[in-house]
């Protein structure tokens, strides 16, 4: 069946005991049992819930993967996907992550004992520098943020294959719509369901997604024994916003085309980030990996911090905040937001720039946020 099909049906069929439409929201705590020796699916719903099911079958499903596991934040299903590691394994990252999975690699695994390795760049070769024979893990995000440079999952599928190391990837930025990486080789994805996947920015959520049995049990033992797991009423949101991902995500990626292709051609811009461009380094690589190119543009400013200040003083219709993905347009400063509690040093080794401006394009329509930008650009 085709994704669009897969994301309203599949997992989510009516309910057998009313006949609901939509997945019941079994805002329970708890299941009676039907006697001492007994247990059913469903005891107790940090173990096992039935919305809860419905959304991790759904994401499995749209990934083309065996099995979904939702998680309460986009954080907790990294830390999830972590726990396949032990003290003593090292991991090599990409250069360009989501400050908050920096965090957990730097202020909650090292101290575990869990090493991580940070690359130069997105090619092969720097992935390659970075291993060790106590690599167990590569993780990378493919677009990244905010620099949205592309990882080739292919060949790092196969380069960890050879080495017998795991690949994990943060599939937020391009959703499972535009992109699936357990297609191309990836053991692991993960959602920040938060973003694109519930669509609206009224939920908090995270999943991980996984067609490997070993990697989905210990990451099930995790979920049930750490607890980090998302509400039924959380679940049934994000199940909402699946059923309207590709309409959203056609639209997205329609108007951030556009205003990439205005960004690169103003004169108070540096330079445009966006993998739909031809200008884009990876644009090639970004054509037989996706089958879009995603809502998110970067771009940055030739008049420095003081630009940045004036153009998000001015904006009118982008709304200044720190998340994406939602029906709303949303603009942020990384270097003051998003990535801010990172070092000068390390926002410098990603080349986070405090001119870069990120813009989490919405479905409002095209020409008025081209109008917001260009007054807000002003005249260089």
């Amino acid at each position: 069946m085709h994704f669009e099909t897969l994301a309203i049906h599949d997992g989510q069929a009516p309910d057998p005991q009313t006949g609901s439409v939509t997945v019941p929201v079994y805002q329970t705590s708890t299941f009676g049992r039907d006697s001492l020796d007994e247990r059913s699916e469903f005891f107790y719903s940090r173990i096992g819930n039935p919305t809860r099911k419905a959304l991790e079958e759904s994401l499995a499903l749209l990934e083309n993967g065996k099995y979904g596991l939702a998680f309460g934040s986009g954080v907790a299903a990294t830390m999830a996907a972590l726990q396949v590691l032990k003290p003593g394994d090292h991991i090599v990252a990409g250069n360009d992550i989501y400050g908050g999975s920096y965090r957990i690699f730097e202020q909650l695994l090292r101290p575990w004992g869990v090493t991580t390795s940070y690359t130069d760049n997105e090619s092969m070769e720097s992935y390659e520098a970075c291993i060790t024979p106590a690599t167990k893990l590569i993780w990378i995000e493919t677009p990244s943020n905010p620099l949205l440079q592309l990882c080739d999952i292919r060949a790092l599928a196969s380069l960890a294959k050879e080495r017998g190391i795991l690949l994990a990837v943060d599939n937020t930025f391009a959703s499972p719509y535009f992109q699936r990486p357990l297609e191309l080789g990836a053991d692991i994805v993960v959602h920040s369901t938060t973003k694109y996947l519930g669509g609206h920015s009224d939920v908090i959520g995270g999943a991980v997604i996984t067609s490997e049995t070993a990697i989905h049990t210990a990451i099930k033992n995790y979920q049930g024994a750490a607890g980090a797991v998302p509400g039924p009423w959380d679940c049934w949101l994000i199940l909402r916003g699946l059923k309207t991902l590709k309409i959203r995500m056609k639209e997205h990626e329609a108007t951030a085309m556009h205003l990439a292709k205005m960004l690169e051609g103003h004169p108070a811009v540096e330079q445009v980030f966006y993998p739909g461009l031809a200008s884009h380094p990876q644009h090639e690589l970004a054509k037989t990996q996706m089958s879009g190119f995603g809502g998110m543009v970067t771009f940055s400013l030739k008049g420095g911090l003081p630009a940045v200040k004036k153009l998000l003083a001015t904006i009118k219709l982008f709304v200044l905040a720190d998340s994406l993905g939602g029906v709303e347009s949303l603009i942020s400063s990384p270097a003051k937001m998003t990535l801010w509690a990172l070092s000068q040093a390390e926002r410098d080794r990603r080349k986070c720039t405090d001119n870069l401006v990120r813009l989490s394009v919405g479905l409002e329509n095209a020409e008025d946020l081209e109008a917001d930008l260009l007054n807000a650009l002003g005249t260089p």
